[in-house]
C-alpha cells in the first residue's frame, strides 16, 4: 500500500512539473505516461542516485548540500532518457535547466503531498 501511494504521489508530482516547466514535454495526454515515468524515476533514484551521492560527497560537502540539486536534475534527465529511449514513453526533458526546475517542483510537490497524506493518516 505504501509503495502504491508513493507511486501515485510521484506521478502527480511529475504531472505538476510537466504542467509548469516549459522544457518538459509530454507527448500524450494519458496518465500512463506519468505512471510509467514515476516507476522509471523511482528505479533510477533507487539504483543510481545513491552511487552518485557517494561519488560526489566532496562536492556536496563543499557546496553545503546544494550539489544534491544537480544530482536530482541529472537523475530526472537520465530517467527521461531511459523512458524515451528504452520504453518509448513520451516524457522528454529538453536540457539541464528544465531538469533542474522540474526536479525542484517534483521534490516540493512530493514533500507537500507526503505531508498531507501523513496528516490524514494520523487523523488530524
Amino acid at each position: 500500500m505504501k509503495l502504491l501511494l508513493r507511486w501515485v504521489i510521484t506521478s502527480l508530482s511529475l504531472f505538476a512539473a510537466a504542467a509548469v516547466v516549459p522544457g518538459i514535454h509530454v507527448e500524450t495526454d494519458g496518465w500512463t505516461v506519468f505512471a510509467a515515468m514515476a516507476v522509471i524515476l523511482g528505479l533510477v533514484n533507487a539504483v543510481i542516485r545513491p552511487l552518485l551521492r557517494i561519488l560526489s560527497c566532496p562536492l556536496i560537502l563543499l557546496t553545503f548540500g546544494l550539489f544534491i540539486l544537480v544530482i536530482n536534475a541529472f537523475t530526472l534527465m537520465l530517467a527521461s532518457s531511459i523512458a524515451v529511449g528504452w520504453f518509448h514513453v513520451g516524457f522528454r526533458v529538453d536540457g539541464f535547466m528544465p531538469a533542474l526546475l522540474g526536479s525542484l517542483i517534483v521534490s516540493v510537490v512530493s514533500m507537500i503531498l507526503t505531508a498531507a497524506v501523513r496528516e490524514e493518516r494520523a487523523g488530524v
